[in-house]
């Protein structure tokens, strides 16, 4: 996935709250050679091949489903949940989700690269995790936990391996009309 990077969180990025107070946040890009609209992105994205399966293991484990229409509806701003997230903030180029235990976000944004040679999208894909306040009282230090610390490699790869998918997807479909 070399068409993949990693990358510092724009300017006026959503995600960009969380990347302080001991959360993680992340961020990821690729470019694509044609305008891809915010809706574009944001439903493909969801009805990936890839992004299926977690639908899937959302459903079993968390009672949790979805299906493309869905996905679609919340693309258009129709709805504000989808699976075991919901929309803390959208923008015209970007989404922000919320998982339903508020532990962890999920971030969707397109910019136009408009110019002389160009007139490609840049998409971006990010999450954060947000700490779980210490049970004990007088704890000083927020914590990621055990578990993030361990999934933390699978989490970028995974991540990487979602914006892929997504700008696979996007490049086999026909552009949609501006």
């Amino acid at each position: 996935m070399p068409s993949i990077q990693r990358s510092e969180l724009p300017h006026g990025a959503l995600l960009r709250k969380y990347q302080y107070g001991g959360a993680y946040a992340d961020c990821y890009t690729t470019e694509i050679a044609r305008h891809v609209s915010q809706a574009e992105y944001v439903q493909a994205f969801y009805t990936t091949p890839l992004f299926r399966l977690e639908r899937l293991l959302l459903a079993w484990l968390v009672s949790k489903p979805s299906t493309d229409v869905q996905a679609g509806q919340l693309a258009s701003g129709a709805v504000d949940s989808f699976a075991a997230w919901s929309v803390e903030e959208r923008r015209e180029n970007q989404l922000l989700m919320c998982d339903f235990q508020g532990r962890t976000r999920s971030w969707l944004m397109v910019i136009p690269m408009e110019g002389e040679n160009s007139r490609g999208t840049r998409l971006y894909f990010g999450s954060a995790v947000v700490p779980a306040r210490a049970a004990r009282a007088g704890a000083q230090t927020p914590d990621l936990g055990l578990t993030f610390r361990l999934l933390l490699g699978f989490h970028k790869l995974y991540s990487r391996a979602l914006l892929f998918s997504a700008k696979s997807r996007l490049m086999r479909q026909r552009p949609a009309p501006r």
